[in-house]
């Protein structure tokens, strides 16, 4: 039975993070790009201006059981930025080679402007409750914005991203804290689950004010401290910078295999890794980030919208750049033989570090930061999850209550290793999440067009 459901959820998984669905991915953003005009190009500077502006901007409007827009997007940040930008970019570099690295910055390029179409209709069609607290998300926009007939899509969404909730959300993230926490401290993976437990339990208990609270220092911090590692390391070898870049160019269009591979295969491998990388690291179309969205205080759907655009270039075009630059800097060999040399892909990027950084501080900086990006990623998939199993059960607080208390103890089970295919079935669900919800933002690309016009008609 075992193997059985092993060999359905491998089958599945390749179809749902295979050529087809990757290209519905970057197809999407590519048609919402020009349903919008281009926001992500023409409107850019003002997009800009409009978020990272506006937090110097001091505010004192009072936001009632809801979370500010920069606690939303912090939120949202929280369960984008993720051991993916670490070890899933160097794994992706290794098998696709260089040329990974620019089909990635295309996939995210499309992909700002599909999440900022999600969020807009996550503000759009959001619904609220008796105490005046917001939520919304695809499950809402597909039955408000598309009727009644469609709410089965709706439901779909809803139970895929409920469940990978346990797996991506928590499991694979509270292994790499573990492990994490080993390697620093060499504390027993059993005792990092029990306290890992206590502190997630404590924070989403609270709510989606708290845990909003929690990630706007969190994210901060946690973005600021690999950022600037990663600058130092490019800085330490920035003679050999340009090199690298031309490498990323030249390699998306090589037919020259990496590692030693099928020759002609190589364009394939590297757009295939590229997009699939790009798309899980900032989850442009998935789904889950516009959850935290519709959380925001904000009434102006375009407004919020616009922390998408945001959200997507912090996350792909700069953390991820950084993770490709350090990797490809190294000098490591790579190919698919060299990666399987590696205890894991974090343990690759690991030795990229190294090479670059004296001693094993390499190492440090890497753990210090799947630590806290794992941590983030665990405290804002708790909200998505949340959001789904409420819809689905309406808005039950008796369900919610038994989905914190069980998301908790989850913890345990990823901090000690067990449950593999539990996390390689949420993966599957967690791409299959894109499914109903491209159907949805396809369909009311007309509504995204139309909130676009109006808010910079006005302007």
């Amino acid at each position: 039975m075992l193997e059985m459901l092993t060999s359905v959820n491998s089958a599945l998984n390749g179809f749902v993070w295979g050529p087809v669905m990757l290209a519905l991915l970057v197809g999407t953003g590519i048609y919402l790009t020009c349903r919008t005009g281009w926001i992500q190009v023409r409107r850019f500077g003002y997009i800009m201006k409009s978020t990272v502006g506006s937090l110097f901007r001091k505010s004192e409007k009072d936001h009632g059981s809801n979370l500010s827009p920069f606690q939303a997007v912090t939120t949202a940040l929280a369960g984008t930025v993720g051991t993916g930008n670490i070890a899933g970019v160097t794994g992706a570099i290794f098998v696709g080679g260089p040329g990974a690295v620019f089909w990635m910055w295309v996939s995210a390029f499309f992909g700002m402007c599909t999440k900022y179409a999600e969020i807009a209709l996550s503000i759009q069609y959001r619904e609220t409750d008796e105490g005046g607290a917001h939520r919304g998300g695809p499950m809402y926009y597909i039955e408000k914005g598309l009727g009644r007939g469609w709410k089965p899509l709706a439901v779909l969404f809803a139970l895929f991203g409920g469940f990978a909730s346990f797996g991506i959300g928590n499991i694979s993230q509270s292994s790499e804290i573990a492990g994490a926490m080993n390697g620093l401290f060499g504390i027993d993976p059993l005792v990092t689950g029990i306290l890992l437990a206590v502190i997630v339990g404590v924070v989403i208990i609270g709510g989606v004010k708290r845990i909003g609270q929690v990630a706007s220092y969190l994210v901060p911090f946690m973005a600021s401290f690999y950022i600037l590692a990663g600058i130092a390391v490019i800085l330490l070898r920035i003679t050999q910078v340009p090199a690298a870049l031309a490498s990323i160019v030249t390699s998306a269009f090589s037919f020259e295999a990496v590692g030693g591979g099928v020759f002609g295969y190589a364009i394939m491998a590297a757009m295939k890794q590229g997009f699939a990388r790009g798309v899980f690291s900032n989850e442009a179309g998935l789904g889950s980030a516009p959850m935290a969205h519709a959380a925001s205080s904000t009434d102006e759907p375009a407004e919020q919208a616009m922390w998408g655009v945001f959200e997507v270039f912090v996350d792909t075009i700069v953390i991820c750049t950084i993770t490709s630059l350090t990797v490809l800097l190294s000098g490591l060999p790579l190919g698919e033989a060299a990666l399987d040399s590696y205890t894991s892909n974090g343990a690759a990027a690991v030795a990229a570090f190294n090479t670059i950084l004296p001693g094993t501080i390499g190492g440090v900086v890497i753990q210090i930061s799947l630590l806290f990006f794992a941590l983030s990623t665990i405290l804002g998939w708790s909200y998505y999850g949340e959001q789904c199993w409420g819809y689905l059960t309406h808005d039950s607080k008796m369900v919610k209550a038994l989905f914190k208390a069980v998301f908790a103890l989850v913890c345990l089970v990823g901090a000690t290793g067990s449950g593999k295919l539990m996390w390689d079935i949420a993966d599957t669900l967690n791409g299959m999440m894109a499914i109903p919800n491209l159907v949805g933002l396809l369909a009311l690309s007309g509504v995204v067009a139309r909130i676009t016009r109006n808010y910079f008609k006005e302007r």
